[in-house]
C-alpha cells in the first residue's frame, strides 16, 4: 500500500469500561447490575467461573495506570460511568460514587489524559431491569435522567460524552441470541429493546443540549455514540435475495444507528420490512419529535471483523424467529483463531468511504481496535518480553488503511485501541489479553511500534501501543493480586 499522512492532530488513545475493570462491585453504595445478578445466579456461565466481582481493580489502581498509558504516549482514553454507581435505587446521586468519579477525573487531568466518557456499557441496574429494562419507557425515562444528572455533575470537567456504547448488541446478545442474562429468544423483544434505546439516547442528547445552554456543560464539550459499525458484504456474484441479505444486516446494525445520530429518523425501508414480516414497534405519538432530536456531534466506531452474509435459508429461525440473513464464510478469510473473528483491515476503509458518501458531515473516530490473543505468555523470548509482533502489525495495517480512507475524504479524528487494561469479560473472563498495560507478565506490544511509518507529520512520533520492562514487572506483580478470582490451569492467572 502507497504510504498515507494521518493528520498532524489525530489523536490516539485507549479504550476501557467501568463494569469491566472497576472492581469494588458491591462497594461504596454501588447498587447491584445485572452482570452482578448473573454472576450471582449462574457462575458456571462464566469462563473459569470468574464473575463480575473480578474488575481489574482499577478503582486502586487508577493513579499508576494513568501514569503507565501517559508514559506509553497517549493522548486521550475511554471509560465509563457505571449508572448502578452514580446514582442510588430512588435516582439520587450517590455521593460516593460520585465522588470517586471526580477523584478520576481531576487524575486523568493531572496525567495529562483527557477521559472520553461513556454513559452506558450494558450495565444496566439490575432493580430497573426488573421494572422492564429496555422494554418499559419507565426506565427510558429513569436513563434519560441518569444522563442529566451525569451532565450537571460533571459538565465542567468532562469534555468528551457519549450515550451508549454499542447500542445494537444488548438487543442482540440479551433478547434475540440468548447469549447474556436472560438469556431470551425474541426477535421482537429485541427490535422493541433497540427502538427504546434509540429514544434513551435521544432524551438524553436533549438533555446534554440543556445542560449545555445553561452552562452546565463546558463550552468546548462534544456529545456523541459509540457502535460497532461492521461493514456488510456478500459473496462475489450475488444474487438479489444474497443483496437484500446485505441491505436488512446493514440496516438494522449501522444504517439505524447511522441515521439516527445524523438525520434524528430511523432508516424507513428498514422499518417497513420488520412490519412486513410482523414485528411491531411501540411507537407513540410524538416519538418522531424525540428521535430528531438524536442527532450528535460524532461518533465513534468500534470495529474488529467485517460481517458476511447471504441469502437465508429459510425466512424463520429454529426458534420461529425472523430471519433475513444467514453467515457466509469467505474463502480468503484471515482468522484470528482465539477470537474466531476474522482479521480484515480494509473494514475500517469502507466505513470511512460509505460515512464520507453517505453521511458527509460526520466526524468519527476509531473507538475501539485491538486483538485478543490466547496463551500469550508462551510467547516469551529469554528476557521475558512477550514477542507479539502480529499485533503490531494488525494494528498497523488497520492504521494503514485508516490513513487511507483520511487521505480520500473521511473525516476520522483518531484511533484508541481496546483495552487499557485486561479488561473483566463475560466472554473470555481474563482469558485473551488485548490490554497496553497491566496485562499478566507480558509486554503489550513490541517496541517496533514506535518505529511505525505512516508518514504523520507529527514531530515526534507517539509511542502509543508500547511497553517498557518496568510495566511488564508491574503487570506480573498486579497478576498475583488477581489469581484468587481465577481457576487453577495450566495458563497463568488472567492468561
Amino acid at each position: 500500500m502507497a504510504q498515507y499522512q494521518l493528520p498532524r492532530d489525530f489523536f490516539f488513545g485507549a479504550a476501557m469500561s467501568g463494569p469491566q475493570t472497576e472492581g469494588q462491585w458491591n462497594q461504596g453504595g454501588k447498587l447491584e447490575n445485572l452482570w452482578d445478578t448473573w454472576s450471582i445466579q449462574d457462575l458456571d456461565s462464566f469462563y473459569n467461573r470468574v464473575g463480575s466481582y473480578a474488575g481489574n481493580d482499577f478503582m486502586a489502581k487508577y493513579q499508576e495506570d494513568l501514569r503507565i498509558l501517559k508514559d506509553l504516549g497517549l493522548d486521550t482514553y475511554r471509560t465509563s460511568i457505571q449508572w448502578s454507581r452514580l446514582l442510588d435505587a430512588n435516582g439520587n446521586l450517590n455521593e460516593e460514587g460520585a465522588a470517586w468519579y471526580h477523584e478520576l477525573f481531576r487524575a486523568s487531568r493531572e496525567a495529562g489524559l483527557e477521559p472520553f466518557v461513556n454513559l452506558y456499557h450494558f450495565d444496566m441496574p439490575t432493580y430497573l431491569f426488573d421494572r422492564g429494562g429496555w422494554e418499559s419507557r419507565e426506565v427510558v425515562e429513569a436513563y434519560a435522567h441518569y444522563a442529566d444528572v451525569a451532565f450537571r455533575e460533571f459538565g465542567q470537567e468532562i469534555k468528551y460524552w457519549f450515550t451508549f456504547n454499542e447500542p445494537i448488541v444488548e438487543p442482540e446478545q440479551r433478547y434475540q441470541e440468548g447469549v447474556w442474562y436472560p438469556q431470551l429468544h425474541d426477535y421482537n423483544r429485541a427490535r422493541t429493546v433497540q427502538y427504546h434505546i434509540s429514544l434513551a439516547h435521544a432524551l438524553a442528547v436533549a438533555n446534554y443540549r440543556r445542560a449545555y445552554d445553561e452552562g452546565a456543560v463546558r463550552a468546548d464539550a462534544k456529545i456523541g455514540m459509540i457502535n460497532c459499525f461492521t461493514p456488510v458484504y456478500t459473496k462475489e456474484n450475488p444474487s438479489e435475495a444474497d443483496l437484500e441479505a446485505v441491505r436488512m444486516t446493514s440496516g438494522i446494525n449501522n444504517r439505524w444507528w447511522l441515521d439516527l445520530i445524523t438525520k434524528g429518523e430511523l432508516p424507513a425501508d428498514v422499518l417497513d420490512s420488520l412490519a412486513e414480516g410482523g414485528v411491531k414497534l411501540p411507537f407513540r405519538a410524538g416519538d418522531q419529535e424525540i428521535l430528531k432530536q438524536g442527532v450528535v456531534d460524532w461518533l465513534g466506531c468500534n470495529y474488529y471483523h467485517p460481517t458476511r452474509v447471504q441469502a437465508p435459508a429459510s425466512k424463520i429461525d429454529q426458534y420461529g424467529l425472523p430471519h433475513f440473513a444467514d453467515e457466509y464464510v469467505w474463502p480468503d478469510a484471515v482468522m484470528n483463531e482465539s477470537r474466531g473473528w476474522e482479521i480484515y483491515p480494509q473494514g475500517l476503509y469502507d466505513f470511512g468511504m460509505d460515512c464520507a458518501k453517505n453521511y458527509p458531515d460526520l466526524e468519527w473516530f476509531v473507538s475501539e481496535n485491538g486483538i485478543g490473543i490466547m496463551d500469550e505468555y508462551k510467547n516469551r523470548d529469554a528476557e521475558g518480553t512477550i514477542q507479539d509482533d502480529y499485533r503490531v502489525d494488525f494494528v498497523r495495517q488497520h492504521l494503514e488503511w485508516v490513513a487511507k480512507a483520511i487521505a480520500e475524504g473521511a473525516k476520522c479524528r483518531g484511533y484508541h485501541y481496546w483495552a487499557v487494561i485486561d479488561n473483566w469479560s463475560w466472554a473470555n473472563a481474563l482469558r485473551t489479553v488485548t490490554a497496553l498495560s497491566r496485562s499478566t507478565s507480558w509486554t503489550a506490544t513490541s517496541a517496533a511500534l514506535r518505529s511505525l511509518q505512516l508518514g504523520s507529520s507529527r514531530s515526534q512520533r507517539p509511542t502509543w501501543l508500547t511497553s517498557d520492562r518496568a510495566s511488564a514487572q508491574t503487570a506480573r506483580r498486579r497478576a498475583q493480586n488477581m489469581a484468587h478470582l481465577v481457576a487453577k490451569g495450566d495458563r497463568p492467572p488472567c492468561a
